[in-house]
C-alpha cells in the first residue's frame, strides 16, 4: 500500500500548535472511486476556526484540515466513467484539503474546467459563491445602486467589487489602513473610507440620491452599527463573518424607524441545499469570469506542506495583500 502526507489534528486548538504533518496510508481506488492529487488549497479563516473548534461544523478527529481545494484525478476505479486521469475536481471539504492525495467516491467530486488559472480555480468554491449569493439573494438591486461593505480588502470584499462592477452596481468600501484603501481603489472600488469615519455622512456625500439598500458585514461590533446607520430606508444588513469577535448590537432606532432588516448568510448551508441545476449554473458563470480574468483574488504566497507553520503565520498577518495557499505536490 502506498502512503501520502497530510496536515492533521487530533485535538482542537491553536492551529500552529495542534496541526502536525503526518504520513498516512493511501489505498488504491475501489469500484466507484478515484485517486486525486491535490494541486492547491487556500488557507481560509473558516479552516483555522474549524481547527480551533469555534466553527459551525467540526470534523471528527483525527481530521485533515482545510475545506477548499483543487485536485487532479490520477487513477480511477472500476465503474467510473465521468472522470478520466488528468481531470480537475474540487477536493471534498469533508475529506480535508491540506493533503497530498486522497481516495474519494466519484459521486462526491465536482468537475472543474482545467483551462482556468490553477491558483484562481483552487479559490473558486467558497468566497466567489459567497459574494455572488449575497449580491443576488437579499435585495433586488438595479443598475447604479450602491452596495456598502466593511472588510473590503478581504477576498470576499474583492469579489464583491468585481461582481458588482460587472452588474452595473457601485461599491462603498470601508477599510482599516491607507494601504488597504489603495488596494481597494486599484481593485475598482468606487468609494473608499477609513474605519471610524462618519459613514452616514460620507455615504450621503457620495450617494445622496441613492443611498445603499444592501450592506455586507464581516467585522461586527461598531463597524456593523455604522453600516446600519448609513443604509437607506428598508435596507438590509447581511452578516457573514465576525472578524473582531464583537457582537452586532441591536440598532433599535434604525431598525424601527428605518424599517431595516438584519440577515445572516453562511455559504456552506446554501451550497448544501441549493438545487443541482442552480448550483451548476452559478459555478459555470463564475468559472467563465475566472477564465476571462474578470474574477480573481491576489495570492500572497504559496507554501509546501513542510512549511505549514510559516504558511499559518503568514495567513495571520494583517494586511498581507492576498491569499496564502498550500501547494502540497509542488
Amino acid at each position: 500500500m502506498q502512503t501520502t502526507r497530510a496536515l492533521r489534528y487530533h485535538q482542537e486548538g491553536t492551529p500552529g500548535e495542534v496541526l502536525t504533518l503526518e504520513t498516512m496510508e493511501l489505498p488504491a481506488p475501489e469500484s466507484g472511486q478515484v485517486l486525486v492529487k491535490t494541486l492547491a488549497a487556500p488557507v481560509n479563516p473558516s479552516d483555522l476556526g474549524q481547527v480551533a473548534g469555534v466553527y459551525a461544523i467540526l470534523k471528527p478527529r483525527p481530521a485533515v484540515a482545510g475545506n477548499e481545494g483543487l485536485g487532479e484525478v490520477i487513477e480511477t476505479g472500476d465503474g467510473v466513467e465521468e472522470f478520466q486521469p488528468g481531470d480537475w475536481v474540487r477536493v471534498p471539504a469533508e475529506s480535508g484539503t491540506w493533503r497530498e492525495h486522497l481516495v474519494a467516491d466519484a459521486a462526491d467530486l465536482m468537475p472543474v474546467p482545467n483551462d482556468l488559472p490553477l491558483e484562481q480555480a483552487a479559490m473558486a468554491f467558497v468566497n466567489p459563491p459567497t459574494a455572488w449569493r449575497m449580491l443576488r439573494d437579499f435585495v433586488d438591486l438595479e443598475r447604479g445602486d450602491w452596495i456598502l461593505q466593511n472588510a473590503a480588502t478581504s477576498a470576499v470584499g474583492r469579489y464583491v467589487i468585481q461582481l458588482a462592477r460587472l452588474s452595473g452596481w457601485k461599491t462603498f468600501n470601508v477599510v482599516r489602513s491607507e494601504r488597504g484603501a489603495a488596494a481597494v481603489r486599484d481593485a475598482g472600488g468606487d468609494a473608499v473610507v477609513m474605519e471610524g469615519t462618519d459613514l452616514k455622512k460620507a455615504v450621503a456625500e457620495h450617494a445622496a440620491d441613492r443611498r445603499p439598500r444592501l450592506a455586507l458585514n464581516s467585522v461586527g461590533g461598531e463597524s456593523a452599527i455604522a453600516l446600519t446607520r448609513a443604509l437607506a430606508f428598508g435596507g438590509t444588513l447581511v452578516t457573514f463573518g465576525g472578524m473582531t469577535g464583537d457582537p452586532v448590537r441591536f440598532p433599535t432606532r434604525q431598525l424601527i424607524f428605518n424599517d431595516l432588516r438584519l440577515r445572516g448568510f453562511w455559504v456552506t448551508r446554501w451550497l448544501q441545499e441549493a438545487p443541482g441545476r442552480e448550483l451548476r449554473a452559478m459555478h459555470d458563470y463564475l468559472f467563465d469570469l475566472i477564465r476571462m480574468g474578470k474574477l480573481f483574488a491576489p495570492v500572497a504566497a504559496a507554501y509546501s506542506l513542510d512549511d505549514y507553520k510559516k504558511a499559518l503565520a503568514h495567513a495571520n498577518e494583517p494586511g498581507r495583500g492576498g491569499k496564502v495557499l498550500f501547494m502540497p505536490n509542488s
